[in-house]
């Protein structure tokens, strides 16, 4: 009797661990929009390294009055199912930039380059269809003088296409 429920609990645990491993898509494309000291507007990519981890690579422009900006962000995350198509996922990422400030506004005609540490936390939904939308929260610390404060707080919405 014992051997029955250890043989059915092994195969109920098998097919979580496989339902598990399809909720992460192989590549995703798309925007996120994001609300950091200003409006950024990023081309995502996403690719699977396994059953629960995957690499995002975003690549950001801003444009202000005073400067113009353009970022790159690499974060590993690990994703966790919590129902269906629902997941939750959290990651560390490093990224950094360019950003060139307007001589007219401020008196600094330079092209600057930043660099960032940054975490990432975030709810997501997989459609039945080739659709991933996304709600995160991204912290980043800066090492430079391009913000004027050391951490910025993002708060990003992705629409991203599955194949």
């Amino acid at each position: 009797m014992t051997n029955r429920i250890f043989i059915v609990i092994t195969l109920l645990l098998g097919s979580f661990f496989t339902v598990q491993s399809q909720n992460i898509s192989e590549h995703a494309i798309g925007l996120r929009l994001s609300e950091s000291d200003g409006f950024w507007a990023e081309a995502s990519y996403q690719a699977r390294l396994s059953s629960k981890t995957r690499a995002e690579l975003d690549l950001g422009v801003q444009g202000k009055s005073t400067f113009n900006a353009l970022k790159l962000t690499g974060i590993y995350q690990w994703v966790f199912n919590i129902d269906g198509g629902l997941n939750w996922y959290v990651g560390p990422g490093i990224g950094g930039g360019l950003v060139d400030f307007d001589n007219d506004v401020n008196n600094r005609d330079d092209l600057e380059s930043f660099g960032f540490v940054t975490g990432n936390v975030g709810i997501e939904f997989n459609f039945d269809f080739p659709l991933l939308i996304s709600l995160d929260f991204r912290p980043e610390i800066y090492f430079d003088d391009y913000t004027n404060d050391d951490i910025i707080f993002n708060l990003g919405l992705s629409a991203r296409y599955k194949f």
